[in-house]
């Protein structure tokens, strides 16, 4: 057996972190993923949510871990869930599962691959990952392509939600041209970290490609004198 080297090891440990609704569904902060997962659902009596998308106003917000124990918690719930790396610009999902990233969703989008075989399962029941794939010179126009609107379609057929992980909203136009196909979009802000103009502006700007908000989710609370664990939640 080959020793594993320390940067490895802490890619190890940091993705076990960042999957604790999957390697902790007992902490205070798995606890707050379901809470997002219940208000989710009471947010949409009318209208079942099937697609969701997760986004930042810029990066290292959080985005791609809520994403990643959102889907983790809907799975667990019974739901079968496909996790989409949407960020075709810097993916991180297959990081965060320790997948592979040959194929994913560009190859789906531009025909190379079927959606059945791009698909990668999980060790957590009822999720599959779909990574980002090769990165394409053009992830705006993949997006918002009828390809794109056909895998919609597609993956609806074989799962009861799709979550996407996209790029931040200020950075470049994929959240947005997302959101408008999109059953609800959810989005990050760091504590102490976002600015509000930042926020405000994010938020104008899905408001304004006619996106469902579902939320708010304040990542990175710092823990109070009662409260020993950071909070996550919804606003």
């Amino acid at each position: 057996m080959m020793p594993i080297n320390k940067k490895t090891k802490k890619l190890i440990m940091d993705n076990k972190r960042k999957l604790i609704a999957k390697n902790d569904p007992k902490s205070p902060i798995s606890e707050q993923y379901r809470t997002i997962r219940t208000n989710i659902q009471f947010s949409s009596i009318d209208k079942e949510v099937n697609t969701i998308m997760v986004t930042s106003s810029g990066p290292g917000e959080g985005k791609s871990t809520t994403v990643a124990n959102l889907a983790v918690v809907f799975a667990q719930q019974g739901k079968s869930v496909l996790l989409v790396d949407a960020d075709m610009r810097k993916p991180t999902v297959h990081y965060t599962f320790n997948l592979t990233n040959t194929t994913g969703l560009t190859n789906v989008l531009t025909n190379q691959v079927p959606l059945a075989e791009a698909v990668k399962l999980t060790d957590v029941a009822n999720l599959a990952v779909l990574p980002s794939g090769p990165i394409p010179p053009n992830p705006s126009e993949l997006l918002g392509s009828r390809a794109m609107k056909a895998f919609l379609e597609n993956a609806l057929q074989d799962f009861n939600l799709v979550m996407f992980d996209t790029p931040p909203v200020l950075a470049v136009t994929d959240a947005q041209i997302l959101a408008n196909q999109c059953d609800g979009t959810i989005l990050v802000v760091s504590s102490e970290t976002t600015e509000i103009e930042a926020a405000t502006k994010s938020k104008e700007l899905l408001a304004s490609a006619n996106a469902k908000m579902l939320g708010v989710v304040l990542n990175n609370k710092k823990a109070d004198s009662t409260n020993q664990y950071y909070y996550y939640g919804t606003k």
